[in-house]
C-alpha cells in the first residue's frame, strides 16, 4: 500500500526493556491489534496502519498513513489508543514524540 502524494504519514516509536521483548511483542500481536483494529477503522480518512517490533533494538513502531493531517490526529484523541499507551508505560515503555509527516514523494 502506497500513499497518494499529499498524504500524511504519522510515526509512533516506543522503546523497551530487553526482558519486555517477548511481552512486547505478544500485546502487539493480541490486545493491541483486538482493540485498535476495530476502533481505527471506524476512523475518517485512515489509508493503512502498520505494526512493527524490532527486537534487537528494543523497539517497537506504529506507522500508519492518513488523507489530511486532521485525520491523522484523530489517533491522538483515540480512546483505545491512549488506554494501550497507558498499558505500554506501565511496562516502562518510553515513546519519542508522535510526529505527522507530509509525504513529498513515493517510489513506483
Amino acid at each position: 500500500m502506497t500513499p497518494p502524494i499529499g498524504s500524511i504519514i504519522r510515526i509512533s516509536i516506543g522503546s523497551f526493556q530487553p526482558e519486555h521483548t517477548k511481552q512486547v511483542e505478544s500485546m502487539l500481536q493480541n490486545e493491541f491489534r483486538e482493540t485498535l483494529i476495530p476502533a481505527i477503522q471506524q476512523l475518517q480518512g485512515n489509508l493503512g496502519y502498520y505494526v512493527g517490533i524490532d527486537r534487537q533494538k528494543h523497539a517497537m513502531t506504529n506507522v500508519s498513513f492518513w488523507e489530511t493531517n486532521d485525520d491523522a490526529m484523530q489517533m491522538a484523541t483515540l480512546k483505545e489508543m491512549l488506554d494501550m499507551r497507558t498499558t505500554f508505560e506501565a511496562l516502562g515503555l518510553t515513546f519519542i514524540e508522535i510526529t505527522n509527516h507530509d509525504t513529498l514523494w513515493k517510489l513506483p
